[in-house]
């Protein structure tokens, strides 16, 4: 907790008055009397203990501590109208929003997504990243990428990966059949429906506990600490590619079980979206379908 933090309305009256060096010309811009302008003002002094200004009777001059003060205050001032036109400043007419479960965007997206920004210069792309499926808020972005099995009610729903699940982990483990696995540790990700449980019983494993292991929220960490050799995860087809195709992990086990769920690019089935939302649904779902074949 910040205890000694001033007022953004004392701060205010501050930085446009050392602005222009006049109690009227900031009360003029702030929509405020002078009166009120030069009441935040001394206020503000007497939270900080010293004078600000020098009042003489047509004019101001900033005291030593005034103008060692005022770039602080600017700067916190400009980054905090930046930050909230970033979040909440208008979309529509501009940048495209897309929000993508974060071992998909990375992962997955943000591999192929240079060809398509150096193919479309004209669209300002924001991506979000997200850990857990959340309800699709039109008014925070325009397109959202989410794992399940294509069930969104009130959504064109595009299906983008046909997964499959098997064990992935770090070559030096030295795995070799599926029984290799007693005394591993097993590295789950929470939220998803399909996990160790239906992996190992379709690979007829006895003496392994699916449950026994490490719960992680995010597939991303859960392929770190495997690459690390902290243990064995259960690799989805489309996160764990190009790790495997790189050696930093390898599915010693034949079994590649095929999965009812995966990534989904979902749009709003009503209402009028964004107007260059078309471009990076069809790019998407092309780099997609080229994954499939």
């Amino acid at each position: 907790m910040i205890t000694d933090l001033p007022p953004l309305t004392w701060l205010r009256a501050f930085e446009a008055a050392a602005r222009s060096l006049s109690f009227t010309h900031a009360a003029a811009e702030l929509n405020l009397t002078q009166a009120a302008v030069s009441k935040h003002v001394k206020a503000l002094e007497a939270h900080l203990r010293q004078p600000l200004f020098l009042r003489h009777p047509r004019s101001l001059e900033l005291t030593k501590s005034g103008a060692a003060y005022l770039p602080s205050v600017q700067d916190a001032l400009e980054r905090l109208a930046a930050g909230t036109r970033e979040v909440f400043g208008p979309r529509r007419a501009g940048v495209l929003t897309l929000r993508c479960a974060v071992a998909f965007a990375v992962n997955w997206l943000a591999p192929r997504l240079p060809a398509f920004l150096d193919a479309n210069p004209d669209i300002s792309l924001r991506v979000i990243s997200t850990v857990w499926n959340g309800p699709f808020d039109s008014d925070a972005f325009d397109l959202d990428i989410q794992y399940g099995t294509g069930l969104w009610a009130g959504f064109r729903s595009h299906r983008l990966t046909q997964e499959t699940l098997t064990p992935v982990c770090s070559p030096d483990l030295g795995l070799t059949v599926p029984a290799d696995l007693r005394g591993q540790r097993l590295l789950h990700v929470l939220g998803y429906q399909e996990g160790w449980g239906l992996w190992l019983k379709a690979a007829g494993v006895q003496g392994v506990d699916a449950g026994q292991g490490l719960q992680l929220d995010t597939s991303l960490t859960a392929l770190e600490l495997a690459r690390l050799g902290g243990g064995v995860a259960l690799g989805r087809s489309s996160l764990a590619a190009r790790d495997l195709a790189e050696g930093r992990l390898v599915a010693p086990f034949a079994l590649a079980l095929a999965s009812a769920e995966g990534f989904h690019l979902l749009e709003p089935s009503l209402g009028k979206g964004h107007a260059k939302a078309a471009r990076l649904v069809d790019w998407i779902t092309a780099e997609a379908a080229q994954d499939a074949r």
